[in-house]
């Protein structure tokens, strides 16, 4: 069966389709949402939901994008939406203070070679929630700034500079953990 021949049977319903479509991105969305929720139990429930709406909300795929696409947008929106449910909100900041740096030196996320892929995970995890949000979606999700303020219904520019600040204090922490000063 091909992929738009299930699309096509879920939109008519069919628990089947919708069983074969729902196996095959449920661990994958299931990675996705648990990259922005710490509790095993609470990333099920988020993968639950964005299931629902997909499949109430598949008449609205148009397949500009892949079906993996579009439904990895839902399960980051409802990733987010459990979180401001769970009063963890985003600090909005007012775009009169922000400052946006961008500079070919700002491009480079370069770090020492002894730093492992579980140390910049760790470092990403304890950064502010303002700042780890849009680091995530950019570093490890791969938005761009426009996608990213449409997710977080923040402006480009908040996007940009949370992302400019996010990359400064990660740096930070993955300095002082190459230096052994962190425990």
């Amino acid at each position: 069966m091909f992929k738009v021949d299930i699309i096509e049977q879920c939109k008519q319903n069919n628990r089947k389709a919708q069983l074969q479509l729902y196996n095959q991105y449920c661990d994958g969305m299931y990675i996705v949402a648990k990259r922005f929720l710490k509790d095993a139990a609470d990333a099920e429930d988020v993968v639950q939901e964005a299931f629902i709406k997909a499949f109430t909300k598949l008449h609205q795929y148009k397949a500009e994008v892949t079906f993996g696409a579009w439904l990895k947008r839902i399960v980051i929106n409802k990733s987010i939406d459990f979180l401001k449910s769970k009063k963890q909100q985003l600090v909005e900041l007012e775009e009169v203070h922000l400052k946006v740096v961008d500079t070919p030196k700002d491009d480079k996320w370069l770090v020492e070679d002894t730093i492992t892929l579980n140390d910049v995970k760790e470092a990403i995890n304890k950064l502010p929630d303002k700042y780890q949000y849009v680091v995530m979606l950019y570093l490890i999700e791969g938005y761009d700034h426009q996608e990213i303020a449409e997710i977080l219904n923040i402006s480009e520019v908040a996007s940009r500079t949370q992302l400019s600040r996010g990359k400064v204090k990660l740096q930070e922490l993955l300095t002082l953990k190459k230096n052994g000063t962190r425990h």
